[in-house]
């Protein structure tokens, strides 16, 4: 698979929800989520990065960061599972982290299901510590999330004022 990052443009949200429908059925974020997240991505004060991974026409994955007073949270990721074992997944959040140093970040927080184990591995080969639960965070199903922490390089032992 050859896969391109680019950011995420308006005309890429069908293509976006199309796979957010498939990978997650019974939670998938609405179009109009993506709308809001997009309209905080652009100009001089940007909050998000939101990014696609396309092979030809077709969009076979997307990552998104927010990132406000030193802090980033990755709001989403996600990768077809025709993609899945390719490193596409690496390079979502590699483009993710880059960003979130240029937003400042000083460390990086995210959810993810207690019973992705895959997406776990990901994150910790990445540093990510587990630092607590969400109770009952994924609905339907009442699954748990386990928060997870990075803390960017450099900044642990920065005093805050």
């Amino acid at each position: 698979m050859t896969a391109v990052l680019r950011e995420m443009r308006w005309w890429d949200i069908e293509g976006v929800f199309e796979l957010e429908r498939a990978l997650f059925p019974d939670d998938a974020w609405s179009t109009g989520m993506f709308w809001s997240e997009l309209a905080h991505a652009r100009g001089p004060g940007a909050t998000r990065r939101y990014v696609v991974a396309e092979d030809g026409e077709k969009v076979v994955g997307y990552a998104g960061l927010a990132a406000a007073g030193g802090l980033g949270d990755v709001q989403t990721i996600a990768v077809s599972k025709e993609a899945w074992g390719t490193g596409l997944g690496s390079e979502l959040l590699t483009d993710l982290l880059r960003h979130a140093t240029a937003f400042e970040c000083e460390e990086i927080l995210l959810e993810v299901r207690v019973d992705n184990t895959r997406a776990q591995k990901l994150y910790e080969r990445f540093g990510f510590e587990p630092i607590g639960f969400r109770r009952g965070y994924y609905q339907p199903g009442n699954v748990d999330a386990l928060v997870m922490r990075l803390v960017v390089q450099g900044t642990e032992n920065r005093e805050l004022n």
